[in-house]
């Protein structure tokens, strides 16, 4: 069963379609209780990071995504549930996270138009199971004006606007998408059906 998480900081509504389209289980998890009997939990996110921690601490789901996350379960965190699970952001403030990847989000070094939203395609740069037969080009949807800053040895893809940006990380059994797979169509499928069958 996957476990979706509803902090309340983004439309959840794309991301449920597409569980649906490809056949797999899941519940909405917005408390303590609904992580029992979660075997794969999903933290997606939209907005900005110091608000996000808030809603997540606000519905005691932080201290449970990171207890889940290190008792070896698969998490994929999406856009900015991707940042939560760093260490450590600078937007607005400078504000802790999840510590589950070391790292630090910082704003898109770019004189390109932020945020950086639409279709790019990704360099993939380490095998990783959520990648598995995601090709080098493949165009993913992204809508985002911070990224990553972490050890080249955790950034599975890349993609280019004005700086290399990690577009997907990973630590052990710790994933992270900056695009967002659900609005990705083919290739995002593919990154979905990944995850649900680990």
């Amino acid at each position: 069963m996957i476990g979706v998480i509803d902090s309340k900081i983004c439309n959840i509504y794309s991301l449920t379609n597409m569980l649906k389209k490809i056949g797999a289980e899941y519940k909405i998890i917005s408390s303590q209780e609904d992580f029992f009997s979660t075997d794969k939990l999903i933290l997606p996110g939209v907005g900005a990071f110091p608000k996000a921690i808030e809603n997540l601490k606000k519905f005691n789901l932080f201290d449970e995504i990171k207890n889940f996350a290190l008792s070896g379960k698969p998490l994929l965190g999406i856009c900015l549930g991707m940042q939560l699970l760093f260490d450590e952001s600078e937007e607005f403030s400078v504000q802790k996270g999840l510590e589950l990847i070391p790292g630090r989000i910082t704003k898109i070094r770019t004189d390109m138009v932020l945020p950086h939203m639409g279709w790019n395609d990704i360099t993939v740069k380490n095998e990783t199971p959520v990648l598995k037969n995601v090709p080098n080009g493949a165009d993913l949807y992204f809508v985002h004006s911070y990224k990553a800053e972490c050890d080249p040895d955790y950034i599975a893809a890349t993609a280019e606007y004005g700086e290399t940006i990690p577009a997907a990380v990973f630590k052990g059994n710790i994933f992270g998408c900056q695009f967002h797979p659900e609005k990705s169509r083919k290739w995002g499928e593919i990154v979905m059906r990944n995850f649900a069958t680990l």
